[in-house]
């Protein structure tokens, strides 16, 4: 044990009595402790809820889409599915998007129709795994197509499995305004309803094939882009580069990420945020230390200069005390983090906070241990009580041994 650590363990753990820089010294230790567990929680909270969002939006949307960068129509897809199968992609597929109306005897609704293509559509989308009633079939039984619809949209127009709905196309209202002519129109059978846990789809999606929504668009043999999976989803960015070098400036290339950039990026800054305020409290216990090392100085100081007067160095007079602030930082640190631990672990496997399922699409608070939480929120918390500690220390590295011991 070097002379620098066992002085400054005697100083800080070693008092014979509770004086009054004893007292702030425990402060900033359990600041430091308050501080660091209440980041971790709070993050991992934000780790929850993110996991479970992009766990949602992600089991439903496609890894990658392809628009074109007009907007407009793709023609040939066919041409882009094989360019897109020669760089190994198997998982690819067409799909329309267009808005309609949706009628029945009682009510109507403006929505979102998709057209995709039924035997594919599982590989490119998790729409399949999510219909709770019925079955995801798109198939023509007559003049009556097949629909599927989210849970919300179909308690709207008050539908069930079975039921006749209407399709209106905007394509076909704007002929009968201008050459009055009939809008385009077809019947179709509810075959499936959905539950996504996304309001967004389950109140304004539904599902039909592409040729029915090829033919009600007016689309011809054209569609609104291409989905596709991937084997792991982390190669997503590095596809997405991959197929924007190859296909031009042509198409826009989107990632999972990209579908929902918004949304993501206000869960990364109001993580930033919390970071960045719940780090405030660590500021406060460093200020802590700063004063009671600051205090300790003055109290110390006739130790200080026999320690000087015996040949102790500057060198060795400012890590005693650095040591001693570093040691205040990592006890905070080690016990702020195992109450975090601790903390998270028990919401996780016991569920004691519970919230609203009516509001949220989950009974209790979610939340997710990452281990670079673990990593640089401690640091943080050393880089602030280490930086809190240097101006004491120098302070104490200076004062001038015979000055020290004169009175005493």
């Amino acid at each position: 044990m070097s002379t620098e650590y066992f002085i400054a363990k005697r100083y800080l753990f070693t008092k014979r009595k509770l004086n009054f820089i004893t007292i702030i010294s425990i402060i900033s230790i359990v600041g430091v402790t308050i501080g660091v567990a209440a980041m971790i929680i709070v993050l991992s909270v934000f780790n929850g809820f993110n996991a479970k969002v992009s766990e949602i939006l992600v089991g439903f949307d496609p890894h990658i889409r392809i628009e074109s960068k007009s907007g407009g129509k793709i023609k040939n897809y066919e041409s882009l599915i094989k360019t897109i199968h020669d760089e190994g992609i198997e998982t690819a597929a067409p799909y329309t998007l267009n808005k309609g109306m949706l009628a029945n005897n009682t009510t109507n609704t403006v929505l979102y129709i998709k057209g995709v293509d039924e035997n594919k559509v599982d590989k490119v989308s998790g729409v399949k795994d999510v219909v709770k009633l019925g079955e995801f079939n798109l198939q023509d039984k007559g003049d009556f197509g097949g629909i599927v619809l989210g849970i919300s949209l179909a308690d709207r127009m008050r539908s069930v499995i079975g039921d006749t709905l209407t399709l209106l196309s905007p394509v076909g209202l704007e002929s009968s305004l201008t050459q009055f002519v009939e809008p385009l129109t077809k019947d179709f059978i509810i075959r499936g309803i959905f539950v996504s846990d996304n309001k967004d789809y389950d109140s304004k999606y539904a599902y039909v094939s592409i040729e029915n929504a090829q033919y009600l668009f007016n689309l011809d043999n054209n569609v609104s882009g291409v989905e596709m999976r991937l084997d792991n989803i982390d190669e997503s960015d590095d596809v997405k580069s991959k197929l924007q070098n190859l296909l031009g400036n042509e198409y826009n290339v989107m990632t999972w990420y990209d579908l929902n950039e918004s949304l993501y990026s206000l869960l990364k800054i109001e993580r930033w945020v919390t970071f960045t305020i719940l780090s405030l409290i660590i500021a406060v216990a460093s200020f802590n230390i700063l004063a009671s090392l600051t205090m300790t100085v003055i109290e110390k100081k006739r130790d200080i200069g026999v320690l000087k007067a015996m040949g102790a160095s500057n060198k060795i007079i400012t890590k005693i005390f650095l040591f001693e602030g570093i040691a205040v930082g990592v006890i905070g640190m080690v016990a702020g983090s195992l109450i975090g631990l601790l903390v998270v672990l028990a919401q996780k496997y016991f569920e004691f906070y519970t919230i609203d399922s009516s509001v949220y699409q989950f009974d209790a608070l979610p939340v997710e241990l990452r281990f670079t939480d673990f990593i640089f929120v401690p640091f943080a918390a050393f880089i602030l009580c280490f930086l809190a500690s240097l101006y004491p220390s120098r302070k104490a590295a200076k004062l001038d041994p015979i000055e020290s011991i004169r009175w005493e």
